[in-house]
């Protein structure tokens, strides 16, 4: 019986998030001064894409390392 619960929560909560992020997408492409910080100094552009952040090592003084961007998908015609 618990496990026909867990794996009911398991499902709910899955289709749950699929329609809260439904028309959200990530994005890298921003200025510079948006970038957060998702790293530490001295990273790697592998460690960097494990956790799932943005690599750029051309614009110094900026975070190399950072948070991609969320936006909403505009689907008005």
């Amino acid at each position: 019986m618990e496990y026909k619960v867990f794996c009911t929560l398991i499902i709910t909560l899955m289709l749950g998030y699929n329609v809260l992020t439904q028309g959200v997408f990530e994005t890298c492409n921003m200025t510079p001064q948006e970038r957060k910080n998702c790293g530490w100094s001295g990273i790697t552009e592998k460690e960097c894409q494990e956790r799932n952040c943005c690599f750029d090592s051309n614009i110094r003084g900026y975070p190399w390392c950072f948070s991609p961007r969320q936006e909403i998908e505009d689907n008005e015609c």
